[in-house]
């Protein structure tokens, strides 16, 4: 059996941090997720999916998500059944998440607090070189076979 999700989107809110009886944390957001076809003459519509992190997980989507920050995760579909107030039975879905990452510019994700890890020697390279001028570069030719 296979359950699986992979879902990109902003959040519509700001992550709600919640820490059990246990000592264990839990964090819930609420995930809008653009729909890829859209309808002739019609706007673009959204599904908006209930999500829950645990532990460290929700920690880091509490520490660096806030409101309108895109986001990527990978989890499962978990279902429950309850009895509204009214006592009629209800179903409901949400993701589980096991995996959360940031998407997009630092100016895009609208994180909460500044995330700014040391860049490791390769990034640092990188970073030199996305500076460079064009005349810096030499241009090469694909006229010939390439060897491989």
């Amino acid at each position: 059996m296979i359950n699986s999700v992979v879902l990109m989107g902003r959040l519509c809110a700001d992550p709600e941090l919640r820490t059990t009886t246990s000592g264990r944390e839990v964090c819930s957001i609420r995930l809008a997720v653009d729909r890829t076809f859209v309808p002739q003459g019609q706007e673009r519509q959204a599904d908006f999916i209930n999500c829950t992190a645990w532990g460290s997980t929700a920690a880091f989507i509490n520490r660096y998500f806030a409101k309108g920050s895109m986001i990527a995760i990978t989890g499962r579909i978990q279902t429950r059944a309850y009895e509204d107030r009214d006592g009629n039975k209800r179903n409901a879905f949400e993701v589980v998440i096991d995996q959360a990452s940031f998407t997009g510019s630092r100016n895009e994700t609208g994180t909460r607090n500044d995330y700014s890890p040391q860049p490791s020697a390769p990034q640092q390279e990188q970073a030199a070189y996305s500076t460079a001028a064009p005349s810096d570069f030499e241009v090469i030719s694909d006229d010939e076979d390439l060897p491989f």
